[in-house]
């Protein structure tokens, strides 16, 4: 079902967010604990964001898996970023193929799913078909996941959009896709654990069709995250100069107060200012 994790804060080295944390997302690629299947090796993607070189974020993505990845190993550590994105997969709908592997980008924007739609293939094609021309273009895979955000993506219009404005545009794409499960008689519960980030702001969704309970989600806020003499921890204190926020599937810490769960049925939102609150899913 795929773990991942969404940085903004002060520059981190990639190194220290994907490797050093005692629970770590490239140790939840084959030892993840607080999902069923621990096994999460069809490939990895991270991107990162460099502002003052292109809007558009970098993006690595490959086959392998995530903790045998040399080239993985060998790039995190000199990597500094202020916005990092990261995706453990394991293979639902989609073959095991480097288009299939998240983040998916879309100009300046990534996106993450933690998650799946039953009988997705019944939906497809009607799914495609409320594509407009140029997101229909865009998709390159045959995931349920980057077929959802083409479709958030076409009812987010704004430019810049603000995190409200995000999770409006993941309400409409959940209300076209419980219409279309609902046409073709898909009963089975639909998990939508999402992220999206531009390198600006993140949200994170964290959701089921039937509004029974979701897989798992975690935010934490502070003046920092840090990782010193293998220790990663997230700092606080009341200076609101400097902030940090992370999204995750999963703690990456046993550390109690650094993580909280984001509610079932609601969405986290990080704001440019990286102030963080939570906000509800409208029904339709």
């Amino acid at each position: 079902m795929c773990r991942f994790l969404a940085y903004l804060g002060a520059p981190i080295s990639m190194g220290a967010l994907l490797y050093d944390p005692s629970d770590s997302i490239i140790k939840q690629s084959y030892a993840a604990r607080e999902i069923e299947e621990p096994l999460n090796g069809d490939g990895f993607g991270v991107g990162w964001y460099h502002h003052d070189h292109s809007p558009e974020p970098a993006v690595f993505a490959s086959v392998m898996p995530a903790w045998n990845n040399r080239n993985l190993r060998y790039l995190a550590p000199k990597v500094r970023s202020h916005c990092i994105a990261a995706h453990v997969r394991a293979a639902s709908v989609g073959d095991v193929a480097e288009a299939n592997c998240h983040p998916f980008h879309c100009k300046d924007r990534l996106l993450m799913h933690n998650g799946g739609v039953e009988q997705f293939h019944k939906i497809k094609r009607d799914l495609c078909n409320r594509l407009s021309q140029p997101m229909y273009d865009w998709v390159k895979g045959q995931t349920d996941s980057e077929h959802l955000f083409a479709l958030m993506l076409d009812h987010l219009q704004a430019e810049k959009p603000t995190p409200d404005q995000v999770a409006d545009g993941f309400e409409a794409m959940i209300a076209d896709l419980e219409e279309l499960m609902a046409k073709h008689g898909i009963t089975e519960v639909a998990y939508l654990n999402m992220v999206y980030t531009d390198g600006r702001i993140a949200v994170g969704l964290r959701h089921t069709t039937d509004g029974s309970d979701p897989l798992t989600m975690y935010y934490s806020e502070g003046k920092k995250y840090v990782c010193e003499a293998n220790v990663c921890r997230m700092v606080r204190g009341a200076d609101r100069s400097e902030r940090a926020a992370l999204i995750v599937s999963e703690k990456l810490t046993d550390v109690a107060d650094d993580f909280i769960e984001v509610p079932p049925q609601h969405f986290v939102l990080v704001d440019e200012d990286l102030s963080v609150k939570v906000r509800k899913v409208k029904r339709a």
